[in-house]
């Protein structure tokens, strides 16, 4: 069996993290809120903590929301000190 040359691995993809962990914190507090009027049922079927599940779920992604707009900040500070960087530096300059 022929050898296939080895590819470079591709760049890593850019996503919107702060979309997916917001629709997905709010995903989790209406999954809350829709559970909340059936408690009682629930409780009596052995269900109860299904409502404080997703309130948790909803709270975790609170603060995976504010890391994730941390974290997209940060990138964005270090881009633009790269580009400022490169713009002063004249062993870069190809005027």
């Amino acid at each position: 069996m022929p050898k296939t040359a080895v590819r470079p691995s591709p760049p890593p993809l850019e996503a919107n993290d702060v979309a997916i962990v917001g629709g997905g914190t709010a995903l989790w507090f209406l999954a809350f809120l829709v559970l909340l009027p059936f408690h009682s049922t629930l409780e009596q079927n052995g269900h109860g903590r299904w409502p404080w599940i997703c309130l948790a779920g909803a709270g975790l992604g609170l603060i995976g929301l504010w890391y994730c707009r941390a974290r997209r900040d940060a990138i964005r500070r270090a881009r633009a000190a790269e580009a400022a960087e490169a713009e002063t530096d004249p062993a870069t300059r190809t005027d």
